[in-house]
């Protein structure tokens, strides 16, 4: 089938394990573009944390959509276009900071440019802070600030801590919101509906196509709704098992250039 899109996680995927994007996965993502396909990123990150991204692989001179916090904000680069944006219902934070406080986890709240938090030293907040290039306001109580236009929340922990923690949330906010771990130690609590193949499905409708028209890439548990609900769905050779059970391929690693072959069998050999 001539797919005409390409939707790719970050972390893991496009960046290797020292969070570069190669130049051979950079070219091969050109040339794809220079053939007339859909260029496009979907990330947990917010998007702040995706100009480097955007940057390097030139998407506001030549092309290129950004799908931040899940599929919660869909940006045409290039024109600067919003094609679409959801946010946590208003006052939700108040029941998430109290859902974290009674199994004693941290949480942090994403504004559009800015953290928030009770707890801004955990260590794993710090880190997803540095990866995203943002700051985390220290904050008294996260209830407080119910009126705020919050993106998503994220739950951070252990790896053995969020998976239990997954499901409980699941139930918790069931109907309300999304719940779905991003990285094994990052719990994304999202507006509900919001994942990354509702921004494919989004993007889709865009162009007047269809999700058969694209291929997903990732290796993450929040990749997975993409990747099952996409034309072709791609695991990276690093993926999380259950990504690569049910990806329609899977590719090298992403510290083997593994988007290379992908774009090469799939999009340009059409």
């Amino acid at each position: 089938m001539g797919y005409k899109g390409l939707v790719m996680d970050i972390d893991g995927t496009l960046y290797n394990s020292a969070k570069c994007i190669t130049e051979a996965t950079r070219q091969a993502i050109f040339r794809a573009r220079d053939a007339g396909k859909i260029i496009a990123i979907a990330s947990g990150r917010p998007i702040a944390g995706i100009d480097d991204v955007c940057r390097r692989l030139e998407f506001a001179e030549k092309g290129g959509f950004v799908m931040g916090w899940n599929g919660g904000v869909i940006i045409d680069i290039s024109t600067g276009e919003i094609i679409s944006e959801s946010l946590l219902p208003e006052g939700i934070a108040a029941d998430i900071a109290a859902f974290a406080a009674e199994y004693g986890v941290p949480v942090v709240a994403h504004t559009q440019n800015l953290f928030v938090s009770e707890t801004p030293d955990d260590e794993i907040i710090q880190l997803e802070a540095r990866l995203n290039r943002m700051t985390v306001e220290k904050i008294d109580s996260l209830a407080d600030y119910a009126d705020q236009r919050f993106y998503k929340c994220v739950i951070t922990g252990s790896d053995e801590k969020l998976a239990r923690l997954e499901e409980i949330a699941s139930r918790h906010f069931e109907g309300r919101l999304s719940v779905c771990r991003s990285e094994p130690y990052f719990l994304d609590i999202s507006p509900f509906g919001i994942d990354k193949a509702h921004g494919l499905d989004v993007l889709a409708k865009h162009f007047g196509l269809t999700k058969d028209d694209f291929i997903a890439c990732g290796d993450g548990f929040n990749d997975l709704s993409m990747i099952k609900y996409a034309g072709l769905g791609v695991a990276m050779g690093n993926a999380q098992q259950v990504v690569k059970q049910n990806a329609d391929y899977i590719t090298g690693s992403c510290d083997d250039d593994g988007l290379v072959p992908v774009i090469e069998k799939f999009l340009l050999a059409n």
